[in-house]
């Protein structure tokens, strides 16, 4: 299993290589982000040992059982979506929240924090999909200025977004692009008060698009898995 999850590490990491150079981008502007749901914690110890750094959980209940057992092996974050009564158990186990989209949340996010804070990314929903969590564009500035009133509890280092699902990823560009322009529009005035350069955007099946459109993080679950055929789904 780990000579497989190396050889598509080693492919992810290709294409996404290839999509940096086709875009002008810096070589080293995407981190990969291994989506741990679809491994037990008998096989984490494989990710690891593959090559894994960065690892994101989506449940509260699996992120405390898997980082008990493999503490600071990995980088951790939390991609899925965030209840506030399990705040308290995510804040201090990650460096990174991909999914917050209320005000709410992002003043429970600021009573768990910890003395430096917690980093967070603001999810906006850009398909309109009702499936799907996250902010419409006219409500992203409100969750920026409700982290501002907590000081430096809640920092937004910028946005997440979830296409839709397609057979084609060109079908999907313009949701990349979209979530680009939100960033670089709100950039200019809320720099440097937030920082606002991730963009956490591109799943297994259109990363590359993703990529050319200025992700900096990917999230990759099944395109580790397709050929191992011992993971769960």
């Amino acid at each position: 299993m780990e000579e497989l999850i190396r050889e598509r590490l080693g492919e992810v990491r290709e294409n996404v290589t290839e999509a940096l150079k086709k875009s002008g981008r810096e070589p080293d502007g995407v981190r990969v982000l291994i989506a741990s749901k679809y491994y037990s914690p008998e096989q984490m110890a494989t990710l690891g040992e593959a090559g894994v750094e960065l690892l994101g959980e989506n449940k509260a209940e699996d992120l405390i059982s898997k980082q008990e057992k493999f503490g600071d092996a990995f980088e951790w974050h939390f991609i899925g979506h965030v209840q506030r009564r399990k705040a308290r158990d995510i804040v201090p186990r990650v460096a990174l929240i991909h999914s917050v989209d209320s005000v709410r949340l992002i003043e429970e996010l600021a009573k768990r924090a910890p003395e430096g804070g917690v980093e967070v990314l603001l999810q906006v929903n850009v398909s309109g999909e009702e499936s799907k969590y996250g902010v419409e564009e006219g409500e992203v500035e409100s969750l920026l200025e409700a982290a501002a009133r907590t000081g430096e509890r809640v920092r937004v280092r910028g946005f997440m977004t979830l296409a839709p699902v397609v057979e084609e990823p060109e079908d999907v560009r313009y949701v990349f692009a979209k979530l680009r322009s939100i960033r670089d529009r709100l950039r200019e005035s809320w720099c440097p008060h937030f920082d606002l350069s991730e963009l956490s955007m591109g799943m297994s099946n259109d990363y590359r698009v993703a990529v050319e459109e200025g992700a900096t993080i990917i999230r990759i679950g099944r395109a580790m898995i397709e050929e191992t055929g011992e993971a769960r789904s």
